[in-house]
């Protein structure tokens, strides 16, 4: 089962989350994926070992002028201007392009063929702690995330039956939605501020429109009962637990440290944070085996 670590804005204590989560299941139970691409950081927490390092690449159009009639099929066709014809000869802007392939297939003459960039590099690593993190490195300069981090999920091997805890990017746009897309569960990591609160409500709009369940932690929680409390009612998502500022987890943090190896109060936390998701996820296959 896939759980994803989210929140609608970044610095809420995600990856915090989700790695703290890892290390309180038990040993072999787990494996993570951070999908972070263009700030991955949860390799600074797990430290891996036994690094393998993969380039990736994805297609851009390679257009041959000696077999390209001018017809301007492949225009007509790209939604994002990727590829256009300019003075009677076809220009492409590999920055633009999403890698659809729809210009070769369209394309009369057979011109168009599939050319490649390095979007960035695959890395896998194994943690002392029992299991596997796999994440992705965007290139400096890189635009297009979306394929790279299509490439870190696709190292999801969902039967070897483990729970895979997958880090987000931050916000609702195309990184986050794609991360967030065939998740089982979405854990939305938020702040007890009106700017968190906005945050949060856009990302629980995008999770509706995807059908994904969802649980909230709350970060640096100072109240008893909050904005996001009276929101989480009002929308019936379950606040799973409260995370209380503490400058000891700060200091912790800011060390490359796990919280719940050096806080028992924090570990307590999670451990409930964690088989409240396993709660979840077990009502979760109980009912669509019902519904079958």
């Amino acid at each position: 089962m896939i759980v994803t670590v989210a929140s609608g804005k970044g610095g809420t204590g995600k990856t915090t989350v989700a790695v703290n989560l890892a290390v309180i299941a038990p040993e072999g139970s787990v494996e993570v994926f951070d999908c972070d691409v263009e700030e991955p950081n949860a390799h600074l927490f797990i430290k891996p070992e036994n690094i393998v390092t993969k380039e990736i690449s994805t297609m851009i159009p390679d257009v041959d002028m000696n077999l390209c009639t001018l017809c301007g099929e492949c225009e007509k066709i790209c939604r994002f201007s990727a590829i256009t014809m300019i003075a009677k000869k076809i220009m492409v802007f590999p920055e633009m392009c999403h890698s659809c392939k729809g210009c070769s297939m369209v394309c009369p003459a057979g011109a168009i063929k599939e050319g490649s960039r390095v979007l960035g590099s695959l890395l896998t690593g194994q943690s002392s702690r029992g299991f596997n993190l796999t994440w992705g490195e965007l290139r400096v300069g890189e635009a297009m995330s979306p394929p790279l981090i299509k490439q870190v999920k696709n190292k999801i091997d969902k039967g070897i039956g483990k729970l895979f805890i997958v880090d987000a990017p931050p916000g609702t746009s195309c990184p986050a939605v794609v991360t967030l897309r065939d998740a089982d569960f979405a854990l939305l990591v938020a702040e007890e501020t009106p700017f968190g609160l906005n945050d949060l409500a856009l990302t629980v709009e995008g999770l509706k429109k995807l059908g994904v369940p969802m649980g909230i932690v709350l970060n640096r929680a100072d109240m008893e009962n909050g904005i996001i409390d009276d929101y989480a009612v009002r929308e019936n998502i379950e606040i799973l637990q409260r995370i209380p500022f503490s400058r000891e987890a700060a200091k912790v943090c800011a060390k490359g440290h796990f919280l719940v190896d050096e806080l028992p109060e924090i570990k307590a936390l999670f451990q409930d944070i964690y088989l409240k998701i396993i709660n979840n996820l077990n009502s979760i296959q109980k009912s669509d085996k019902g519904g079958q």
